[in-house]
């Protein structure tokens, strides 16, 4: 995958390597960085008998500007449990086990049932029995401790979060604007 960026170079999403093409072959492509090109090898011209090539990069920068309420929703990251198991590391927030995803739950800080939102900072990774003894409970009505705080992860968190394959360069850049707050720094 290539990591695609903004022109001010504000990480933006991952992109196939047949988009990013598009982007090169239509000039698009306003900066790119890495310690390595590659290239993809495509047809051969039945004119000339020659293959074409194209070298590219694996950070790329896509021309245009940088609309700032675009930014504002780019920057909103999406709640799903994937990304939140990802976050917390699969560890429980209150017993501090690891677990597989299969045996963890969202559990609401601040239950919903109780005005609590369904946003990042109101949600943490919990095993199911955990989860089951919390209930619909405030933590101060139970004898559960919360082990780490919910935080909201940034653009670059959540892309690490999403790609199990990053390229060092591609972690290289990304790291540099992880929030200190991130478990990614732990």
């Amino acid at each position: 995958m290539i990591l695609q960026l903004d022109v001010a170079g504000n990480p933006h999403c991952w992109i196939t390597y047949e988009k990013a093409s598009y982007y090169y072959t239509k000039d698009l492509v306003a900066w790119s960085m890495a310690d390595d090109d590659f290239t993809l090898n495509g047809g051969v011209s039945r004119m000339t008998g020659e293959q074409s090539h194209l070298t590219m990069n694996t950070i790329i920068a896509i021309k245009g500007k940088v609309n700032t309420h675009q930014f504002k929703q780019m920057n909103r990251v999406p709640l799903s449990n994937r990304t939140l198991f990802r976050r917390d590391q699969n560890i429980c927030a209150y017993c501090g086990n690891e677990f597989g995803a299969s045996k963890l739950s969202r559990d609401h800080v601040h239950p919903v049932s109780k005005g609590g939102p369904n946003v990042w900072e109101n949600v943490v990774t919990s095993c199911h029995p955990c989860n089951k003894h919390k209930d619909n409970k405030l933590i101060k009505d139970t004898n559960l401790e919360l082990l780490y705080v919910p935080y909201s992860p940034s653009r670059s968190e959540w892309l690490i979060l999403q790609n199990r394959n990053i390229l060092f360069d591609q972690m290289q850049y990304l790291m540099k604007t992880v929030t200190k707050d991130s478990r990614l720094l732990s």
